[in-house]
This record gives C-alpha cells, structure tokens and sequence, in this order.
C-alpha cells in the first residue's frame, strides 16, 4: 500500500515500507515481551524491555526533529519526484499509479495546475489522465487531448500545492502526535525501570 506513495516522495526507489513493516514487527514482538516481563516479575527482563523502550523513544525523537527541520529538503524531493512521475507518466508502472492515486484522491491534477500535463509523453497520444477529471464518466480521451475542451472537464489544482500546504498547515499537529507518541515510550521505559526495583526489592525482603 504504501509503495507506490513512497515513490513519489524518494528520488531513487526505496526499502522504506520493508523498513516500516520491520520496525512494526519488532515493537510488537517487544511489547509482547515486556507483557511476559510483567507477567514472570522478572527484574532483568523488564530492565532490558525498559532499554529497548529508550532506544525507540531516541529513535522517534530523532525521527521527529528531522522531520522537521529538513521539511524543506522533503518538499523539494517530492518536487523532483513528482514532477518526473508526471512527465513520465505511462498509467501502468508504480509511479503512475501513485499519481493517479494521488490526483483521484485530493482533487487534483498535475504539479502545478493541469498544464502540467502538455509537457508529459503520456499527452500527446492520451491527453491528460482520467484521473485528474471531475466526472470520470464524463471525460472522454478527445476531450482530454483538447487543450480547450479539457479545462472544463478537470480539476485546476495543483497537487505539489495541496500537498505541501497540508503539510505546512498541520505540521505542529504532526509535531505534537509524533512527540506524544514518544513520550509515551518513556512514561512505560520509567514504569518498567520502577517494577523492577519494586521487584528486585521484595526479593530481598524475602531472603
């Protein structure tokens, strides 16, 4: 699912959503270990659970703050390639699909506005794509390849625009979700590390 997507925003292709489904399974797997942790009363375990919990809450803070500040470099890769999905557009490869997505979803068409689309290899034989019309069942490929026609048929929105604003409007939320998310980590890395010694010290009671 989230392939075709990633494409758009990397300049080469990548193994990010490998990556995500790795990262997901592991903190599965954890989570399931501090339950069996808490579960045994184990001090170690739930010392090295408590380890790993700070090492994800570095791991997202650091993710965060990159975020945040290289915003730039990250509208400036999704330019580049989604400009180049654009002009390249064939309506069959991954990028394609990404952009047809993209323009079906958000309401819009092109980089800019739909004049975006005059420059593709895709337009001089197929017009612009279906994807960019209000109406799917209203556009017809002559009309898409008539420059006059098609304005009337399709959205006049950009979709690097809408895009980028969203994220330019919503990246304090962004921000707060992400810092909440990993400050959430290290509320459950202290209570880890205080079941630990709560543990460790009735065991001494005992003997």
């Amino acid at each position: 699912m989230l392939g075709p997507y990633i494409s758009l925003i990397a300049d080469n292709s990548t193994n990010a959503p490998y990556v995500l489904i790795g990262t997901g399974t592991i903190i599965i797997v954890f989570g399931l270990f501090g339950c069996f942790a808490t579960c045994r009363g184990s001090p170690w375990m739930l010392k090295l659970y408590a380890m790993f919990l700070s090492l994800v809450f570095l791991a997202e803070l650091v993710a965060g703050i990159s975020g945040f500040v290289f915003r730039h470099e990250i509208k400036g890769t999704f330019h580049r390639t989604y400009t180049d999905a654009v002009l390249n557009y064939n309506a069959e490869d991954e990028a394609s699909r990404a952009v047809d997505n993209l323009q079906h979803r958000l309401r819009c068409c092109g980089v800019y506005n739909y004049t975006s689309w005059f420059g593709s290899v895709y337009y001089p034989s197929n017009g612009i794509p279906a994807s960019c019309c209000f109406n799917s069942s209203d556009c017809n490929p002559d009309e898409l390849r008539n420059a006059t026609l098609a304005p009337s048929k399709v959205f006049h929105q950009g979709c690097y625009e809408l895009v980028t604003s969203f994220m330019e409007t919503n990246m304090a939320i962004i921000a707060g979700v992400t810092f909440g998310i990993a400050f959430s980590q290290l509320i459950g890395m202290l209570l880890a590390c205080c079941l630990s010694r709560i543990i460790t010290a009735n065991q001494y009671e005992m003997v």
